[in-house]
């Protein structure tokens, strides 16, 4: 979004080609079309906006070209479908990728139709069932945000159909409780400095306690978005009562006014972080903090205050929203600055630390990336002792050894999955 005013393209950039253009914005909240494609959709200036979305309009009231969130399905779901073999193909790609930064297992954040993607869960079932995938894989279900609790009965099916595969459980649900600060969707508690507006939650918060307790009692993990300050109290309210044994989560934690950070430990819900966010760089400075004011602007990523309450942590990466690599999103989390790998480090403050205060030790950011993932997944890996399976990483330096503002220099030498390499650096 930095690379245009505003954090907007327009359509008229992509008219010099005569065909419809749907590029995904990169952290997969937008997306960016020309002319064409607005008249292949029929889009127009009286075409409403979604429940669950925007459609950019200029000062006149025409489209701009950029479709907000659920918005993104109006051109997307028109765009050429990949083949099975397409997405077979893809699914190993992104394994070999992974394996070769030291990831042995993740959790999928959204299975299901999204973004004008196709359904991701035949392909993990089929990798699964064939010994393809070798990694330890959870599939989060996407919540349909325009259905209601009729859906559960087609998750507890969907959830069955990946039963007893071993490397695939589909045990998840991924609600999308809000949108990001950068467009204005994510929820806050007050208006927007300068705009105005309180974003979006895209669950009815009061139906949202209702859905996340029948999934509860059905034994799925809720896996919550929630950036804003609104949708994590709302996610928080929503898991008033659950069972902590079924692990519920709450992903990204950009915003989370002071009151609410005890509840995580006290409601047995894991904070879900991606700490590669926390620096300063383009789209924080000029398009979230501004509109952000204070107090607000500090109660973003609040890592340590979590952690002094006593809450669990896993860790991610968001992957492709942003760089998979553990050991950069590490360096993150001790330093609160880009690593020098970043294609943001060039940017002006990126070395100035963001929220200081905030900052985790070495050894508490890599065990929420290991053990406190493979938790979260239910997985056996995660430690090294006996009887574990042998899911090992080999770096080339011992980052605990280095001054911490070089931690990204680490890189994974090998990566072992059950005790057989799966990556060897050439």
């Amino acid at each position: 979004m930095s690379a245009f005013p505003g954090g907007l393209p327009h359509r008229e950039q992509l008219d010099f080609l005569d065909r419809p253009v749907y590029l995904i914005q990169r952290d997969h909240h937008a997306a960016w079309v020309n002319t064409a494609a607005l008249a292949r959709a029929g889009i127009t200036r009286d075409t409403p906006d979604p429940a669950d979305g925007r459609i950019e309009r200029d000062a006149a009231g025409e489209p701009t070209g950029v479709l907000h969130e659920g918005a993104m399905d109006l051109v997307g779901l028109l765009t050429p479908r990949p083949t099975p073999q397409d997405l077979q193909d893809a699914l190993a790609d992104a394994e070999r990728h992974l394996f070769s930064l030291g990831i042995t297992g993740w959790q999928d954040a959204i299975v299901g139709s999204y973004a004008g993607s196709d359904d991701q869960l035949p392909t993990y079932v089929e990798a699964a069932r064939s010994g393809r995938l070798r990694a330890r894989v959870v599939g989060a279900l996407w919540w349909d945000r325009t259905r209601g609790a009729e859906q559960i009965e087609d998750l507890v099916a969907r959830r069955a159909a990946a039963e007893e595969l071993g490397r695939f459980a589909a045990t998840s649900v991924k609600i999308m409780q809000d949108g990001i600060t950068e467009n204005f969707t994510a929820a806050t508690l007050e208006p927007y400095c300068l705009c105005g507006g309180t974003g979006l939650s895209y669950v009815d918060p009061a139906k949202l306690r209702e859905y996340v307790a029948e999934l509860d009692r059905h034994g799925f993990q809720v896996h919550f978005h929630a950036i804003g300050e609104r949708a994590v109290r709302e996610a928080l309210d929503s898991l008033e009562g659950t069972d902590p044994a079924n692990r519920h989560h709450i992903a990204h934690l950009q915003i989370i006014e002071p009151s609410d950070v005890p509840r995580f430990a006290a409601l047995g819900v894991t904070a879900n972080l991606q700490p590669l966010w926390a620096t300063h760089h383009a789209q924080m400075d000029e398009l979230t903090l501004p509109y952000l004011g204070e107090p607000r602007s500090s109660w973003q990523y609040p890592f340590a205050d979590l952690l002094a309450h006593g809450t669990r942590f896993c860790a991610g990466s968001d992957w492709p929203v942003s760089n998979a690599d553990p050991l950069q999103g590490m360096h993150v989390a001790v330093n609160r600055t880009e690593p020098g790998s970043s294609v943001h480090a060039g940017y002006p403050t990126a070395q100035t630390p963001f929220l200081p205060g905030q900052r985790l030790d070495l050894a508490t950011a890599m065990t929420a990336y290991t053990a406190g993932s493979a938790w979260i997944n239910r997985s056996p890996a995660g430690v090294i002792e006996p009887g574990r399976p042998a899911d090992l990483v080999v770096l080339d330096r011992d980052p605990f050894e280095l001054p911490r503002e070089d931690i990204w220099t680490t890189r994974v030498r090998m990566t072992f999955v059950d005790g057989e390499a799966v990556h060897e650096q050439p």
